[in-house]
């Protein structure tokens, strides 16, 4: 068994190794109170954490799934070892999202699913890493442009007209595509798995309410807020955040009851420079999105405030937060570094982009993946990705070489 202590930085996964060998001996449920049989008189007993087929690893077993809109080739870049994994083609992908372990890519015949085989389990006080084979699982059968969301046990994927189809996660790590179970009603935008529920937005006219379901797809809760036009969510620590014409909407659980609560701009906002697709690191409370052509914006969930940056022509923004610089790469082909606070440009790189004013189809093109001590920039005509030291004034750790040009590209592992 391997046991990982949360860390805030990845500079701390040496420090925690040194105490792993302690905490072994208790294991993860350990305690003062465990009164269960030593191992020596259980030798039959599942360890803590044990996954079958899958091999526990000490730190987080970060890959790269990337996708060729154009030929449809599709590969898995590991992170750990630097080598490129071939994988099943997917044609007529345009879009990918990803759960942390499983790549969804939207295809014109439906969503095709993609397992690649690294990801992460938290307990709270402490994670399990695990790796596994790499394998092509199939279609969901719905159609194109579906919004996918999923968390350890569900999958909800919503289509076009707002039906929504609820599948279960723990048959697609089994290789298999599941039945599917129908929600009932008709939802605006994706349909979120947070705390054993699921969230929607159900309504018309374009005012919608937050509708709380249970599992079994009963209406449990309706939280007092209105989401005006909504588009955009991120799952974050604090809560389910949604975008809407005024700002954003936070939905929280606390001991089975749910809340909603307004992030308004605080400023007329027009409509083609609202927040409308959020990208941020995995675990953070600091949400990035475009705002127009040449500015992002900023949200701080825990303080629930929004900074617009003034930048030059975004391509493609995130941050890591917790005091990190927003990361803009923009359409001179560089990737540009800013203070959130005062707005000033910090660093700078060279043009990273072999085609700087070159645009995918759908939702294909460079983005920025970042970690706690990296960020990853995908270059589609150059046929490479690259790592970049944030923390370091931007210095490109590494290059990776394709053999595909990865439009596509999601981060999974966590």
């Amino acid at each position: 068994m391997v046991l990982t202590v949360r860390t805030n930085t990845t500079t701390s996964r040496a420090s925690a190794a040194l105490v792993l060998t302690a905490l072994l001996a208790a294991g993860c449920a350990g305690g003062a109170d465990d009164t269960s049989a030593p191992a020596e008189s259980s030798p039959s007993v599942t360890p803590h954490g044990y996954v079958e087929g899958a091999e526990e690893a000490a730190e987080q077993q970060s890959r790269r799934l990337l996708g060729d809109p154009g030929s449809g080739r599709t590969r898995v870049l590991d992170l750990i070892t630097g080598e490129v994994h071939r994988t099943a083609d997917v044609a007529g992908a345009t879009r990918l999202n990803t759960d942390g372990r499983f790549g969804y890519f939207d295809t014109s015949r439906g969503t095709h699913v993609v397992d690649t085989g690294a990801w992460t389990v938290d307990h709270g006080d402490h994670v399990h890493y695990y790796r596994a084979a790499i394998r092509d699982v199939g279609d969901l059968p719905v159609g194109p442009h579906a919004e996918v969301r999923s968390d350890a046990t569900v999958t909800a994927v919503t289509d076009r007209d707002g039906r929504t189809r609820l599948y279960d996660r723990t048959e697609l790590e089994g290789g298999g595509v599941p039945a599917a179970r129908t929600l009932d009603g008709v939802h605006s935008g994706a349909v979120v798995p947070y705390e054993e529920h699921l969230l929607a937005l159900t309504g018309d006219d374009g005012t919608t309410k937050v509708t709380v379901y249970d599992r079994e797809g009963k209406r449990v809760a309706s939280p007092d807020a209105e989401c005006d036009e909504p588009r955009g969510d991120a799952v974050t620590r604090r809560g389910v955040v949604l975008g809407c014409a005024d700002g954003a909407l936070l939905v929280s659980a606390d001991d089975g009851a749910f809340t909603a609560r307004k992030i308004p701009y605080g400023e007329e906002t027009p409509a083609k420079e609202r927040a409308t697709a959020f990208r941020h690191r995995a675990g953070s409370d600091t949400l990035t999105a475009p705002a127009g052509d040449r500015a992002v914006w900023v949200l701080d969930v825990t303080d629930r405030t929004w900074t617009r940056v003034e930048t030059g022509p975004v391509v493609a923004a995130n941050t890591a937060g917790e005091g990190s610089a927003l990361l803009v790469l923009e359409t001179d082909g560089a990737l540009h570094g800013y203070d959130i606070t005062t707005g000033k440009e910090v660093a700078a790189t060279e043009p990273l982009l072999a085609a700087p004013g070159r645009t995918g189809t759908g939702g294909s093109g460079p983005v920025i993946e970042v970690d706690r001590s990296r960020a990853y920039v995908n270059d589609p005509a150059g046929r490479r990705v690259y790592e970049v030291d944030y923390n370091d004034d931007l210095r490109i750790a590494r290059t990776f070489g394709l053999d595909i040009e990865p439009g596509l590209m999601a981060e999974t592992g966590r």
